[in-house]
């Protein structure tokens, strides 16, 4: 799934505000170890993500999109 970066915290934990038109505008919360997976040393509002969730519905990995060509 995709989404933007709404919050990003200093604790490494943020917000994700989802794409697509069933889940479009909803948000949905990371947690560092989420962020950890990334390798990423920083995330700021505005930048696309794409990121994993478990069988729960919590996110496990966040990543930055990229394009490929």
């Amino acid at each position: 799934m995709q989404g933007t970066i709404a919050t990003f915290n200093e604790d490494r934990s943020g917000v994700i505000v989802l794409d697509g038109t069933d889940n479009a505008g909803r948000r949905i919360a990371f947690d560092a170890a989420a962020f950890d997976v990334s390798g990423l040393r920083l995330l700021r509002p505005g930048q696309r993500v794409a990121f994993e969730c478990d069988e729960a519905g919590a996110v496990v990995a966040v990543r930055i999109v990229t394009m490929h060509a």
